[in-house]
C-alpha cells in the first residue's frame, strides 16, 4: 500500500492566520491554482482511490487532484481537522492575535500540552481519531495492493503521521505541512515508511508559511 497523504490548498482564513479547525471555508483562487498544478504533476501517479476529511477545502483539493479519472472518492469525518470550538475565526498571529489565552503558543510548541478552548478538541484527542483511522485503513486487505490518496489538513496531517514517524515527540516536524504539500508513505506489514516528508508539485516561490509569524 502507498498513500499520498495532502494538505489542502489554500483558504482566505490560511492566509488571515484564523483558526479554521471544522468551520467549512473554502479554497481561495491561488488554492484553486496550487491544487491544479499539484495535479498536473501528479498526473502520472496510478491511483486507485480516495479518502478525504468531509470539509469543504479538503474535498475540494482531492476532486481537483482525481479530476478526470473516474476514481472513488470516499469521506471519513476522521479525518476532519482538529475541531478549535469556539476559538474557530480567531486570528492567531502576533499581528492580529484575537485568542483569549496567553499561551496558545503552546499548539507549537508544546503540542501534547496544548489547551485550547473549553469546547474544542486537544492533539491528543486528534490523535486518537486519527490513529484509529489508521489502523483500520492500513488492515484492510483489498487495500494492501492500493496507491491511495488520503485529503487532510495541517494538524490532522501530522496527527496521522505520528502513526509514521519514529520520533513521536516531534509532533510538527518543524512546520505545518504547506499547502497542497504531499507525504508519500508506503505500508508494509502494517507498519508505515515516509518515502518523502512535505513534498510541493509546484515552484518553491509559491510556498507560504502563513504561520511562521505565530511560533
Amino acid at each position: 500500500m502507498k498513500l499520498y497523504i495532502i494538505r489542502h490548498g489554500e483558504t482566505n482564513w490560511n492566509v488571515q492566520g484564523r483558526l479554521q479547525g471544522q468551520t467549512d471555508t473554502e479554497l481561495n483562487e491561488n488554492g484553486i491554482r496550487l491544487a491544479k498544478v499539484t495535479a498536473q504533476n501528479m498526473r502520472e501517479i496510478p491511483l486507485d482511490l480516495a479518502i478525504t476529511s468531509p470539509l469543504k477545502r479538503a474535498r475540494h483539493t482531492a476532486e481537483l487532484i482525481l479530476e478526470g479519472r473516474g476514481i472513488p472518492l470516499l469521506e471519513d469525518k476522521r479525518l476532519m481537522e482538529i475541531h478549535f470550538g469556539s476559538w474557530e475565526g480567531l486570528c492567531s498571529r502576533k499581528d492580529n492575535y484575537e485568542i483569549p489565552s496567553e499561551h496558545f503558543s503552546d499548539f507549537y510548541f508544546h503540542p501534547m500540552e496544548f489547551q485550547g478552548a473549553a469546547d474544542g478538541e486537544s492533539i491528543r484527542q486528534l490523535c486518537e481519531r486519527t490513529a484509529n483511522f489508521w489502523q483500520e485503513l492500513i488492515h484492510k486487505p483489498e487495500y494492501q495492493d492500493k496507491n491511495i490518496l488520503l485529503a487532510s489538513h495541517g494538524c490532522a496531517v501530522r496527527a496521522l503521521l505520528q502513526n509514521v514517524y519514529e520520533d513521536k515527540t516531534d509532533f510538527w516536524h518543524g512546520k505545518v505541512p504547506p499547502n497542497c504539500a504531499v507525504n508519500i508513505v508506503e505500508v508494509e506489514n502494517g507498519r508505515g515508511i515516509l518515502l518523502e516528508e512535505d513534498k510541493i508539485y509546484y515552484s518553491k516561490e509559491d510556498c507560504v508559511d502563513f504561520y511562521a509569524a505565530e511560533k
